[in-house]
């Protein structure tokens, strides 16, 4: 299964900019790169902050580009959105029954199973996995116990290493986590967004996780930086290759590479 992950997109109104740069232009650059060059990808997810504000016009411009894709779409929410104008505008989008943007997908061909879980917390920048939510997962997995999991959230789940975000990360990670760890079928790996730089690891129980850099903006990489700057950097999206053997990451840049050399003559690097 070919996944293409998007990340922290945060969509203005149309003919409107954010930190001088232009979501939209930026979204589409990517989704073009997409259709053009992964055009067999199985699925797009987005790991929250699709938009600035939740403004209704940000998600429905956000809609009109997504129309652009012929693969189907998984959306999630982060601390920048509004759930009911999101709800409102992509009323199909898949909810558990309590309304919180989460589902879990098959994986053709396999046991595996994908899991979107719903991080956001209203009026709060930092995240949130409440019991409401924590008990739908735990049904859920009940259904599948031997499924190896790869799972999509918007906040980080483990620790991040960003002092910008030490005080705004999922504030409950461990209720999270604890059911993760105790599913049978274990967790192949977790891609969250929120940090907006690019960042990979494995926990001391061996889940992996990978961050999706910012498709609009990005974090100038000062760690230790409370307040680091904000940066352009370029568009970006990461191709995800599931196989019941492997799975990869391969992080893409939007860029206009000159040649150097054609692939066929130059056999080192």
């Amino acid at each position: 299964m070919k996944i293409i992950h998007i990340t922290d997109t945060h969509l203005v109104p149309a003919g409107q900019t954010l930190h001088t740069l232009d979501p939209a232009a930026r979204l589409k650059r990517v989704l073009d790169d997409v259709n053009q060059t992964h055009p067999d990808a199985d699925l797009v997810v987005l790991t929250g902050d699709l938009t600035q504000d939740g403004n209704p016009a940000a998600y429905a411009l956000l809609k009109s580009l997504l129309s652009e894709l012929s693969m189907p779409v998984r959306l999630l929410l982060g601390n920048h959105d509004a759930r009911d104008n999101f709800r409102a505008a992509f009323p199909d989008h898949p909810v558990d029954r309590h309304g919180f943007i989460q589902s879990m997908m098959p994986v053709p061909g396999s046991d595996d199973r994908l899991l979107f879980l719903d991080s956001n917390s209203v009026s709060e920048i930092g995240g949130r996995y409440c019991e409401a939510r924590a008990a739908w997962l735990r049904e859920t997995l009940a259904a599948c116990p031997e499924s190896p999991l790869t799972v999509f959230i918007h906040h980080p789940p483990v620790a991040h290493g960003m002092a910008h975000f030490d005080n705004i990360g999922l504030h409950d990670t461990e209720v999270l986590m604890q059911i993760l760890r105790a599913h049978p079928g274990g967790v192949r790996h977790i891609f969250f967004g929120h940090i907006h730089i690019p960042m990979t690891g494995t926990t001391r129980d061996g889940i992996g996780f990978t961050a999706g850099r910012g498709c609009t903006h990005q974090f100038r990489q000062e760690f230790r930086n409370p307040a680091p700057d904000w940066i352009a950097g370029v568009p970006n999206y990461a191709v995800i290759t599931l196989t019941p053997e492997l799975l990869s990451c391969h992080g893409v840049d939007t860029i206009d590479a000159q040649a150097i050399a054609p692939a066929n003559v130059c056999a080192g690097p």
